[in-house]
């Protein structure tokens, strides 16, 4: 089985990852292979802020890994809260602090208010760094999902904005379909499938 590290402890992000790879992958996570430190993510795209994290495993416990940087990105609010969606409370002092999903859903909602373009899209950008003899190379995989921010929220599975956000073809959100249905059409499914893709064909991890 092929180890690889994920470059994240969001214990929802790694059990979502192992249920998409599969078998094939054994799935490190930071706490795995020891690191108990924040990462720094604080470029301005989610390429960057994924390079970031995947290159700071890199240098600093050497493994071959991958991390990835999600966003979503709400059209009739110019993009946001995109690169900043889990923090995207925290910017006004909305949230007590970061990661709080329910400040972050409360604030997004409170500023489409009644606009009638719900239209919005999650994007996942992964960023991959497998050794190839001399040093390291990388690698992005992108997926994105389109969808609306519903009025409401509705589900209890799912984390993050999953209860506001309605992908196309579907009536439910993503916290009502539930996770076997996400993960096959999500945005981190999608990104996933092509990094899989590569790591199938690939004789250097």
């Amino acid at each position: 089985m092929m180890k690889i590290v994920f470059a994240t402890n969001n214990q929802h992000k790694l059990e979502e990852i192992r249920q998409i790879l599969g078998e094939k992958f054994e799935v490190l996570s930071l706490n795995d292979i020891g690191c108990h430190e924040e990462i720094p993510e604080d470029h301005d795209t989610l390429q960057e802020n994924a390079l970031q994290k995947a290159q700071y495993i890199a240098e600093k416990y050497g493994y071959d890994c991958f991390a990835d940087d999600t966003g979503l990105e709400v059209e009739a609010l110019n993009g946001e809260p995109g690169v900043h969606s889990a923090r995207y409370a925290a910017i006004d002092g909305d949230g007590s602090e970061s990661h709080d999903s329910e400040a972050n859903m409360r604030k997004l909602l409170r500023k489409l208010g009644n606009n009638n373009n719900r239209k919005a899209r999650f994007r996942t950008v992964i960023a991959l760094l497998e050794s190839d003899g001399e040093g390291k190379t990388t690698k992005f995989f992108e997926g994105i999902v389109e969808g609306r921010i519903a009025h409401e929220k509705s589900g209890e599975e799912g984390f993050g904005y999953d209860p506001i956000f309605v992908p196309d073809g579907y009536s439910q959100s993503f916290a009502e379909l539930g996770t076997d249905i996400k993960n096959t059409i999500s945005h981190r499914a999608r990104a996933v499938a092509k990094l899989v893709e590569y790591l199938g064909n690939s004789t250097q991890l």
